[in-house]
């Protein structure tokens, strides 16, 4: 199959992902002397930070997406092809898709992340994960489903798990889907569900470690913790979650809490794509990038956002999978790819990258 983008004599800076980081380089590349191409398997860009409320019913899907075409238009410069990325052969500078192969001059991975399971396979195989705007759909209507099996059910512990709902990982997305489910409890519930006694309905909140919203201060761990306990939502800290199956969620090997739903927001591998040498793939399929986001050794390959670790003197670890991060690396290798291209060195920033 042919992807049909025109010939062009200006250099082409492919683009996979038309996330946060994706969306502000073909943008600041707008008056930029390139051809930009921006490769997604959805043609909207997703606003994931609000996903949560799509999941409880406080937006609707529309509300978090918009069409990537219209948020392009007018700008001359750009083209966008809806295609799954099968891999990239840098040799060739070629990137693999779906729909066919696209030559670059400059390849851009802006790909994201995927829900980690730890390799935990009835987790994996069972568990619901919000990343993207089908799973909160779908996340959703699993969750009126037990709810209306709830309704028919006689015994009394399947009812109880069919009306608990145990949300595991205790960061941000963790903090603010428990939240929501609890808001949702108190306000949405009883209207839609009068013949259920919703004081039987338990949101848990389990956390790994020692505190909500591990990474952050001191001061947001306590506030999160308080607003979880005002919302009658159950926080169990200090525990994992081994597997996940026949309606109980094992934190033990013969302890459970009885539930059919479960949300899965523990931890976020990147979204590497094959073809890269293996050196360059991290722990948590991360790819290693330099100061100015190139690939480490990998030439006119450059990646931005969760996919990229940056790894800098004030964070050993890498930058943190924050859209702020990816908008700024992206505004940064927009300024350096056109210095690229007139042959001059790329320029760090003077102010580090911050989440």
């Amino acid at each position: 199959m042919d992807t049909n983008l025109p010939v062009s004599t200006q250099p082409r800076v492919v683009i996979v992902g038309g996330g946060f980081g994706g969306l502000r380089l073909a943008q600041s590349l707008a008056d930029a002397p390139v051809q930009v191409v921006m490769v997604d398997r959805n043609n909207y860009h997703n606003f994931q930070p609000l996903l949560y409320q799509v999941a409880t019913g406080a937006l609707e899907a529309d509300s978090i997406a918009y069409p990537l075409r219209k948020i392009f238009a007018g700008q001359q410069n750009f083209f966008y092809r809806m295609a799954d990325v099968k891999g990239v052969v840098p040799a060739t500078k070629t990137l693999q898709t779906s729909v066919g192969d696209i030559r670059y001059d400059y390849l851009v991975l802006a790909t994201g992340s995927l829900t980690n399971f730890f390799g935990i396979e009835s987790i994996e195989k069972n568990a619901m994960q919000i990343k993207s705007i089908p799973n909160a759909l779908n996340l959703r209507s699993f969750i009126f489903q037990n709810f209306e099996q709830a309704l028919l059910e006689t015994d009394p512990e399947k009812r109880q798990a069919l009306l608990n709902i145990v949300v595991v990982g205790g960061g941000p997305t963790g903090v603010e889907i428990s939240g929501s489910l609890a808001e949702m409890r108190r306000h949405v519930l009883p209207k839609d569900y009068p013949e259920l006694d919703l004081r039987q309905m338990q949101i848990f909140l389990v956390e790994a470690g020692p505190a909500l919203l591990g990474p952050m201060s001191k001061a947001s761990q306590a506030d999160a913790k308080r607003y979880m306990d005002e919302l009658g939502v159950l926080v169990h800290l200090n525990t994992a979650i081994k597997r996940f199956e026949d309606g109980r969620a094992y934190y033990s090997d013969t302890e459970f809490i009885p539930t059919e739903n479960m949300v899965w927001a523990a931890g976020v591998n990147g979204a590497a794509i094959p073809g890269l040498p293996d050196e360059v793939v991290t722990r948590n399929k991360r790819l290693t990038v330099n100061l100015w986001n190139q690939v480490q050794g990998v030439p006119q390959v450059f990646a931005i956002g969760d996919v990229a670790n940056m790894v800098t003197p004030e964070m050993p670890k890498g930058l943190p999978m924050l859209a702020p991060v990816a908008q700024q690396q992206a505004e940064q290798l927009a300024d350096n790819l056109q210095r690229l291209i007139r042959a001059k060195c790329p320029r760090i920033s003077s102010t580090p990258i911050k989440g």
